[in-house]
């Protein structure tokens, strides 16, 4: 559903190249935004954003370097314990999940062809893809307790002990390939929304998934191949929330639990740049630019169909320019200054900061589709098979599309989705100094080795900000 509701703004001048370049600097003019492909046309000056979001993301870097090195150690250390509970709910939870989860199956082969009315994908893109990640990041890890194999798994495989070993080389490879493929159905694939294909590959991977893990053993699995646990247990690390392994809440610092994770493997590092550069893709596949660079007409739009090659291709393309300029980044600042750590163990590490980044992507991205898409989803829970069921009293609930339409929902959406994507680069700065200090005991040298980084994340702020300036389709 990705897509269905962006916003945007029409620039009066053809973007120049260099944007994908990560060297574009736009100076003031005016611009004009729209919160919707229904949406009211609203002058704002995006030039000034631009400019401003870059000279908060430069600025806090300048701060931090100033700051004496301990000074943020003990800021995010500091934690405000709040109450503890056990798991003996988590496999009772994962079961209702379960049967939630088999109920939108048959929805998706047997209710209605609609999308918009079909509870199935409205679910999936909407509120799990969209808007549990949200959470996520918000709240702590409450996938570990809601994913439907947990309970599943714990009733079938009570006693048993002869699972297969998994060979420590394969790390989380097999959750990059599928996050591929399901980044690839959502971004590429003709029809993502048609509920009798996505209860198809829904169902499939729910299955594979399962067999893997009792062959495997679930905490394997998970860690291994799992990529919706994989993801979401990767941007929980930055919610504001802790539970520590006794059970015990407590709040802390947003992105203070990245600065204690443990070095990502090359697997984990490909997993990380995938999903931040596949988010980062879906906004830039939409733009008049780059259907342009293939000959489309974004406003005579031929549909998915005709984009696939170009789809695949720039999907591919836009991990491997994040992955190079980003491991660039990072040798370019072990040489300023003057590590002798080993590349891979200071790419695991500052990787961490990529975290907040892709969470302030995706609220951006997928802020227009929650609160549209969400009101879809709650009609159509009550009534799943359409049959006239109103089993929530939501079913006939009039959906609100003005939500982002008008000039004045432009501007609020468009504040807060530059807002999303400034902030979140500047909390990865604050997460990047954080883990150089971790890389080098001096703090100057841990300053001196985040300047790449930080050239890199002020020109993805750009970037950032032209996307969601710059005119899509649909």
């Amino acid at each position: 559903m990705s897509g269905r509701t962006e916003g945007g703004a029409v620039e009066f001048r053809r973007p120049p190249l260099a944007v994908f370049l990560a060297a574009f600097c736009a100076s003031p003019s005016p611009a004009f935004a729209h919160a919707s492909d229904r949406g009211h046309v609203l002058l704002l000056p995006t030039g000034y954003y631009l400019i401003g979001g870059a000279f908060a993301v430069a600025v806090s870097f300048l701060v931090l370097a100033l700051l004496p090195a301990n000074w943020l150690g003990l800021l995010w250390r500091r934690r405000l314990p709040l109450f503890a509970f056990g798991d003996s709910a988590r496999a009772i939870i994962s079961l209702i999940s379960f049967a939630g989860f088999a109920i939108l199956i048959a929805a998706g082969l047997l209710g209605s062809r609609d999308p918009l009315s079909n509870p199935l994908p409205l679910v999936i893109w909407t509120l799990l893809w969209a808007g549990l990640t949200l959470l996520q990041g918000l709240l702590g890890d409450l996938w570990s307790w809601l994913n439907p194999w947990c309970g599943p798994w714990r009733l079938l495989s009570r006693g048993r002990s002869d699972e297969a070993q998994l060979p420590q080389w394969l790390g989380c490879w097999p959750a990059v390939v599928l996050f591929f493929a399901f980044a690839w159905f959502e971004l590429v694939d003709p029809a993502p929304d048609d509920p009798a294909r996505l209860a198809f590959a829904a169902g499939v991977y729910w299955l594979l998934t399962f067999i893997a893990m009792r062959v495997f053993g679930y905490d394997k699995w998970s860690r291994s191949g799992e990529f919706l646990g994989i993801f979401f247990s990767m941007v929980a690390r930055f919610a504001p929330v802790e539970r520590d392994d006794k059970g015990r809440l407590a709040l802390c610092w947003p992105g203070a639990r990245l600065l204690t994770a443990e070095p990502l493997p090359a697997s984990g590092i490909a997993f990380l740049l995938l999903a931040l550069s596949s988010v980062s893709f879906d906004g830039l596949s939409k733009t008049f630019f780059w259907l342009g660079l293939f000959g489309i007409n974004p406003l005579e739009f031929p549909g998915r169909t005709a984009v696939i090659d170009s789809g695949s291709l720039g999907l591919v393309l836009a991990f491997v320019l994040l992955a190079g300029v980003f491991l660039v980044a990072v040798i370019l600042g072990q040489r300023l200054g003057g590590s002798d750590k080993p590349l891979a163990q200071a790419a695991g590490l500052l990787v961490w900061s990529i975290v907040p980044i892709a969470l302030a992507y995706h609220v951006a991205h997928y802020l227009t589709v929650l609160l549209v898409d969400g009101q879809y989803a709650l009609a159509s829970l009550s009534d799943p098979f359409a049959l006239r069921w109103n089993l929530f009293g939501t079913a006939d609930m009039q959906v609100e599309a003005g939500v982002v339409a008008g000039a004045g929902s432009a501007w609020w959406l468009w504040n807060v989705q530059a807002g999303a994507i400034i902030l979140g680069h500047v909390l990865a700065v604050l997460v990047a100094h954080g883990l150089a200090w971790r890389l080098h005991p001096q703090p100057a040298r841990a300053a001196l080795s985040q300047f790449p980084l930080t050239v890199l994340m002020i020109a993805y702020t750009i970037f950032g900000l032209w996307l969601l300036a710059t005119p899509t389709v649909g």
